[in-house]
């Protein structure tokens, strides 16, 4: 199980190295091992082995392995894996590729003061960093398509998770942290009328200004409230139209590169949009988002109605699970008896996949409730307090901590999901590590005679 997150953990890492690893230009360089039409020099493999021990020092651990062995493993099986991407032609996103390129160039540059004296840092034009960053990003990217293609169709039955479980060591059993059961009512404040309109009128008087000149990504760095792209202008990744809510792609899709849509509320709030580009079913654009702006009043307001309803299911009047179907303005819970679940982070990050759904959360997870819930016994209701939800709007809500699981190793009753994808993530290490020894086999490797006497997991590298 452990062996695929080794031999594949670098290259995942590499796409968050960062610059400190491109920080420095070695005068000597020489190819150190050669994989199918891939060269790795010792540039290259110098600035794994620094990526490797940033691992290791960010996660916290120390390994008997020496970590240049462990980083031109690595880099060699991220060479197989690229050279056999192209010869499937697996895709990847290039503009992806490109955002990743433009975001390490930006750090090395800030890093070095400028452009000018990072051309002098690394010994080379601008032009020619950007492309080997290109290139570099490219061969992960394809690399992790490949990785990604062999075991995308493997799964796992009931009864192969159980066999996983008996296998495993008792004493080595992952510790599942202390984790909380809950229940809420959510209430969000009406907006008046009047409040609507005038951010609305706010993002007209934007657009007005756009159409006229002023750049939409100043006014979004200046006015949007979506903290993950104010500072880039307003700028989204490029995703597929059914990414975003439905109004928002309802919009979208009428737009042609360089328009801004008209006034268009979510969940999230009121937007315009501008397109900058699209590709088939992949959209690039910018927006600028605002909120209402509710007044300590009326927030107050749904806290006093709040506390009387927990007052009401204290004395027995009504129960939790009914107040929550009535008065509740959570979608995601209020049909459950108010039992919260992590549906709408799973809706936020599109992520479906039913197997991540749970009821249990740890005390990380719980940002802005755990300090009530800390408070609370078994089967109690806490008073209102204010919270905000993924998408920052402000709520106010009451909580039922319903049950705490102690920490405990994780067993089959409790902890079904994580250890079904444990061993779901160990029959992929064994499908790819088949695939690998075979492509080694037919592939043609060349190390150089003092890399040879490394520590390799795959001791088929050595022919």
């Amino acid at each position: 199980m452990f062996r695929k997150i080794i031999l594949t953990g670098v290259l995942l890492l590499a796409y968050a190295a960062g610059a400190s690893a491109q920080g420095h230009r070695y005068v000597a360089d020489k190819v150190v091992a050669v994989v199918g039409n891939s060269a790795i020099t010792y540039s290259e493999l110098m600035e794994e082995r620094h990526t490797v021990l940033e691992h290791r020092r960010q996660q916290g651990y120390t390994s008997d392995r020496d970590p240049m062995n462990e980083a031109l493993e690595g880099l060699m099986v991220r060479k197989l894996l690229y050279n056999q991407a192209l010869v499937d032609s697996v895709e990847i996103n290039h503009e992806y590729v490109a955002s990743m390129v433009e975001s390490e160039f930006a750090s090395l540059e800030k890093e070095a003061g400028s452009v000018t004296q990072l051309e002098a840092n690394m010994g080379e034009p601008s032009y020619q960093i950007r492309k080997n960053l290109q290139n570099k990003y490219e061969e992960l990217a394809y690399a992790q398509a490949m990785q990604d293609d062999v075991t995308s169709k493997v799964k796992i039955t009931p009864g192969e998770v159980e066999m996983f479980y008996e296998t495993l060591d008792r004493d080595s059993l992952p510790i599942i942290p202390e984790q909380y059961v809950y229940a809420q009512i959510v209430r969000y404040p009406v907006s008046t009328t009047e409040e609507k309109q005038r951010v609305r009128e706010q993002l007209l008087e934007m657009r007005e200004r756009v159409i006229n000149g002023t750049r939409f990504d100043l006014l979004a760095r200046m006015y949007s409230v979506d903290p993950g792209s104010a500072m880039k202008g307003g700028e989204l990744d490029w995703m597929p139209l059914n990414s975003f809510y439905q109004p928002f792609s309802e919009a979208l899709e009428k737009l042609q590169p360089g328009q801004i849509s008209e006034v268009v509320e979510t969940e999230a709030g009121y937007h315009i949009i501008e397109l900058i580009d699209k590709d088939g079913d992949l959209y690039k654009c910018r927006h600028i988002l605002l909120r209402p702006v509710y007044t300590p009043q009326e927030l107050a307001k749904d806290g006093r109605f709040l506390d009387s309803l927990a007052q009401e299911i204290r004395n027995g009047n009504i129960t939790f699970e009914k107040a929550a179907e009535e008065y509740s303005d959570d979608k995601y819970s209020r049909h459950n008896g108010g039992i919260v679940t992590n549906h709408e982070m799973l809706e936020y990050f599109n992520a479906g996949n039913t197997q991540y759904s749970t009821t249990k959360f740890m005390r990380e997870d719980l940002r802005y409730d755990y300090p009530t819930l800390s408070t609370l016994n078994e089967g109690e209701i806490s008073s209102s307090f204010r919270s905000v939800d993924l998408r920052g709007n402000e709520l106010n809500k009451i909580v039922k901590l319903v049950r705490i699981i102690p920490t405990h190793p994780a067993n089959l009753q409790e902890d079904y999901p994580q250890i079904e994808q444990l061993a779901l993530e160990a029959k992929k290490s064994e499908v790819f590590e088949q695939w690998l020894d075979q492509k080694i086999d037919g592939l043609f490797v060349r190390i150089e005679p003092e890399f040879r006497d490394g520590d390799f997991y795959n001791k088929n590298w050595v022919k």
